[in-house]
């Protein structure tokens, strides 16, 4: 798990003194699935790196419906940027929809990244600015039969580690909705 840690963080720039330096300084935790990482409304103080599983952010409304944001698994950073930079609670819950380990890191050492203009601090923007830009058009441009075969031609690996209402919350769509989608492929 080291391994992939270090190199993760070289990947994004960081000297390999320090990726070192930062492994002896990061965390390991277990999250069992269905655990909480972080609520909605509380403040996230730790920077996440998937070392192992899949975990969920979604918003939740007060009716009781979730709206799926994104999914992370082995190899991602998940940072609630929005809340980060702006100092809020964050407007969404992550939570591990498998058995999940993490190997976790303080905010201040994205804090530090940002206020020194490293690298590694504009990789990871980047990173996030173009995952939104494509669930962007994604969501706006295609109709929910071509979001699910794109879904299966960019995420082959996640099709069977979620379930159908998983994927169809991803989608913007209900699973009644993606059962249908799914019937009719299967005529074709």
């Amino acid at each position: 798990m080291e391994h992939g840690f270090i190199a993760a963080l070289t990947q994004l720039g960081v000297a390999a003194a320090q990726a070192e330096a930062l492994f002896s300084q990061s965390s390991p935790r277990r999250c069992a699935p269905g655990e909480v990482l972080v609520a909605q409304h509380s403040h996230q103080n730790e920077l996440f790196f998937v070392e192992r599983g899949l975990c969920h952010a979604a918003y939740l409304t007060p009716q009781g419906k979730q709206f799926s944001k994104e999914f992370y698994w082995e190899l991602d950073w998940v940072i609630g940027f929005e809340a980060w930079l702006a100092g809020t609670p964050s407007p969404f819950q992550l939570q591990a929809l498998t058995e999940v380990q993490l190997r976790i890191l303080p905010m201040s050492v994205l804090t530090q990244w940002r206020a020194e203009r490293h690298p590694a601090h504009v990789t990871l923007l980047e990173q996030q600015l173009i995952y939104k830009e494509r669930k962007e058009r994604l969501m706006l441009l295609h109709s929910p039969s071509q979001r699910y075969a794109l879904f299966c031609q960019d995420y082959p690996h996640l099709l069977r580690r979620l379930n159908d209402y998983q994927i169809a919350a991803y989608l913007g769509i209900t699973h009644v909705s993606l059962s249908r989608i799914k019937a009719r492929l299967r005529q074709n």
